[in-house]
This record gives structure tokens, sequence and C-alpha cells, in this order.
């Protein structure tokens, strides 16, 4: 194998003064993570907004089933975009393969966490599903083909795509090349060896893609075929879950890219026809779920019963309001930006320029509401707030949210000329908009739907879930760092092919 490289490439094994005063404090916000899991673990799930259906008057699961169904989501963009460029040969979508393989392992890791501080006691929790599961069940079907066979597979995936860049990176004397020659387990490059590789990799890409869409849909079904919780019941919500992972997975991986492509000042592989094509990925899903969710609506507004119709009308005018319209808004507005750089040329021309100072005011100021928003929420104890009536409060979302649409609405200019800054901003507002669409899912079922004459029930999250949501974040970030740093994140390209 006549191949070499002169350096580790991408930034690999070098680490700034920036670099270790960002990995430290990723490091505390997981050690804050795990002391609040502690408290939880000691102190049982009291500490927590959780409280049992109808007779509490609360909701059994919250912030870490939403974050779940969001991580697992994330996951099935990931694999999927990889699995799909290898089947189709999308040789311009290449450079972000890996990178939605590390984010799909990274995902399905933070999902299993995220699960393990709503079991309460996790150990017993997981001796039951030996001792009671029930193949039927789709909760069987989540943890087998999400948990085992999907992060399984992926993991396989991810290590038979950086064999050959194991290989050559191992020729280099460092640290590293240990680790290196571990990972190509002997790989040579050789033509035969080559077919074999990418024979292999091509069969696991066709079985991986009919398990991601089965176990996304049965994570779906967890909800939609309990036929008594108004709000769950609908044969929509296994595609929209499918769909949903689809916008939350491209929108993150069309960041992560952006990020990377910034730091590691690759213009060239990073180019912008890359993310004018996630881009397009994008409009093309957003559009396909804001269609289910106008469906869902009609349906549950004109024909639904009663107890559908309290749910349905909680999220359009009631206490869910602002978060319903919150998602509603950041999927328009990342559908809008998407669209921003298709304007014709005297369009542009005639757009506003982008004002500093417009987006530092409407920034700062959606920060402050965001703390008042946060503290108001964590319960007890509260500071200053409790000097506000409740009027007041119940006004603090729609005002977040009002002031976060002008800050995304300053960068506007910007996206007129970018397909770079136009997809990552876009990844970041459909990513909200999947985390606050998980919370409706899950959330104002248990509060409002309950087909027993109970009264409307409350979740609020405490400081407990905020820090331990908080702290897996921090955790995903970690790992992903770690990788980039320690492997190649994009292909390596060997001095004969014009690399590094």
């Amino acid at each position: 194998m006549a191949t070499r490289v002169e350096r580790l490439p991408y930034g690999i094994g070098r680490f700034t003064l920036g670099l270790y005063l960002l990995l430290v404090v990723l490091l505390m916000v997981v050690g804050w993570g795990i002391y609040a899991y502690s408290r939880q673990f000691t102190e049982g799930l009291v500490v927590t907004g959780l409280r049992d259906i109808g007779t509490m008057g609360g909701a059994a699961w919250g912030l870490y089933i939403a974050f779940d169904i969001y991580f697992v989501g994330v996951s099935f963009a990931g694999i999927t975009t990889a699995a799909l460029i290898r089947l189709l040969h999308l040789k311009h979508l290449k450079p972000v393969s890996r990178m939605a393989e590390v984010l799909t392992v990274v995902s399905l890791i933070l999902a299993a966490f995220s699960v393990l501080p709503d079991l309460g006691q996790p150990v017993r929790g997981i001796i039951n599903l030996f001792r009671y599961a029930r193949p039927q069940s789709p909760f069987f079907g989540t943890f087998t083909l999400v948990v085992s066979g999907y992060l399984f597979a992926s993991l396989v995936y991810l290590y038979l795509d950086g064999r050959r860049d194991a290989a050559i990176l191992a020729k280099e004397k460092g640290p590293l090349q240990g680790f290196y020659r571990l990972w190509a387990a002997g790989y040579r490059d050789t033509p035969a060896e080559r077919e074999r590789h990418d024979r292999a990799s091509f069969w696991l890409a066709i079985a991986i893609l009919p398990l991601l869409v089965t176990a996304h849909s049965t994570l779906g079904f967890v909800f939609g075929i309990q036929s008594g919780r108004p709000g769950w019941f609908s044969a929509l919500q296994a595609p929209g879950f499918v769909v949903m992972a689809g916008v939350s997975g491209i929108g993150l991986l069309a960041v992560i890219a952006a990020i990377l492509r910034q730091a590691l000042n690759e213009r060239e592989q990073l180019h912008e026809g890359i993310f004018k094509w996630l881009g397009m990925f994008l409009v093309v899903l957003i559009l396909i779920y804001l269609y289910f969710m106008v469906v869902e609506l009609l349906t549950t507004t004109y024909a639904g019963h009663h107890h559908e119709v309290r749910v349905t009308l909680a999220l359009l005018t009631g206490g869910y309001a602002w978060l319903f319209w919150g998602v509603v808004a950041s999927l328009l507005l990342a559908l809008v930006s998407l669209l921003l750089p298709y304007l014709p040329e005297p369009l542009r021309v005639r757009f506003p320029a982008f004002q500093p100072g417009y987006a530092l005011a409407t920034g700062l100021t959606a920060f402050v509401v965001g703390v008042f928003f946060i503290l108001q929420r964590m319960g007890p104890p509260r500071g200053a707030l409790l000097m506000l009536s409740p009027e007041v409060l119940r006004w603090i979302p729609w005002l977040l949210a009002v002031f976060l649409v002008l800050f995304v609405l300053s960068f506007f200019p910007l996206f007129t000329t970018s397909f770079v800054a136009s997809a990552a901003v876009s990844g970041l507002l459909v990513n909200l908009a999947a985390i606050g669409k998980r919370l409706l899912i899950v959330v104002p079922s248990q509060t409002y739907g309950t087909l027993l004459p109970y009264g409307v029930g409350t979740y609020t999250p405490t400081w407990v879930e905020y820090s331990i949501i908080g702290g897996l974040f921090a955790l995903g970030t970690l790992l992903y760092l770690l990788f980039v740093k320690f492997f190649p994140i994009m292909e390596v390209r060997t001095a004969e092919e014009g690399g590094h």
C-alpha cells in the first residue's frame, strides 16, 4: 500500500489552550449532571417534577423520555445518511459520511442514558426487562432493535469505514500508532481486500436501512397504539417519528459540518455543495412534517371526540400553546432560511443589510428572558420571580418566543449568499423544534388526556432534570470532540491524492 500522510490530518492529537478550557467546562457540566443524578438516585423521583397521572395530577414521563426520543431520532438520520451515501454513490456527500456515523453512535449512547434516570431504579428495571419482557410489546422492540441491534450495527459500520484510514495513520510513529494498528487489524488495502471490505459494508448498509425504519416506527408505536390515551392514538405517530428523526438528524449534521468546516479550515472538502444538498433534504422533510401536523390537527378538531379536542385545544390555545407555536415558527423560519439563497439576483440586492447591533440586542434580550423562564420553570426557590403575578409569568414564554424569532430574523440577510450559514442556522432551528415537538408528544396527553374524571394535571421539570439533560448534552459533545481529536473525522487524503 503505497500511501502515506506527512502528519496526522484534521488536527488530530493537537490540543490548544482554548480546547483544554472547553474540555474542562464540558467535564464540569457532566460532573454537575452526575451530582444531580446522585441526588435523584438517593432521594427518589420526588426531587423531579414527575408524578403519577390522574391521582397526583402530574405526568409520569417528562424530559427524560422526550430527550430519549430526540436522541434516537438524531441517530436515525446519521446512519441513514452514511448508508445512502454508500448505496447511491453520493460522492459529493462523502466528507460528511463519518460525521454522520459518529453522530449516530454518540446519540444512541445518550438515548440509553436518558432512559436510566426515568427508571428510578435502573438496575431493577434492567433485570425486570429480561424477566418480564413481552416480545409483542413495542417497548421490547425499542430496547432490542434500538439499543442492541441498531447500536451494534452502527458500531460495526463505523469500524469498517475507518479501517483504511487507521491503516494509513498506523504508518506514522506517535503515541496513537498502537491505537491505529488495533483499529486497522491487519488491513492492507489490496484490491481483493478492498473489494471484500466494500462488499461487506454495502450489505451492512442494506441491512441497516430497514432496521432503522422498523426501530423508529416501533418507537412511534409505543405511543400510537395506546387507544386509551388521547393525543397519542394515531396512525401518523410512526411515520411522524421517522420524518422528524430525519429533520433533527440532518439538521444537527449540518451544524456539526459547519463547525468543523470553520474549526479545521476544510473549505475545499466541506464545500458549499454539501450544505446545499443537506438543505434540500431538510426542505423536503420539513414540508412533509408540516403536512402531517396539519392533517393531525384537522382530524382531531373536526372529528375527534371531546378528549382529543381537549388535548388539541391545550396545544393551540392553552398552556402548551407557546411551545406548539414555537415549534411551528421554528420550522417555518428554517424553511424560509433554506430557501433564501435561491432568491433571484435582483431580490438579493434589495435585501436589507445585516445589522450586528440589532442581532446583539435581540439575542441578549432573549437570553435574559430565557433565564427568567428557566428559573420560573424550575420551581422553588424562584427568588425574585415570586414577586411576579401569575398573569405576568404566563406571558414570559410568549415574550421569549418573540425575541428568539427576532434574533433569528436578524441573521436572514446573511443567508441570501451562503448555503453554509443557511443550513447551519436552519439545523439549529429544526432541532429546537424537534425537542419542543417531543415534549408536546410526551407531556400534554398525560396532563390533559385522561379518560377518567380527573382534573387537569401539570408538569414542571426541576433543576435535577435540567441538570441531567444538560450533563447528557455535555457528555455527547465531549465524546464527539474526543473522537475528532483521536481519529480522522473525514476520509484521509494521501499524498498521492493531493492530501495532507
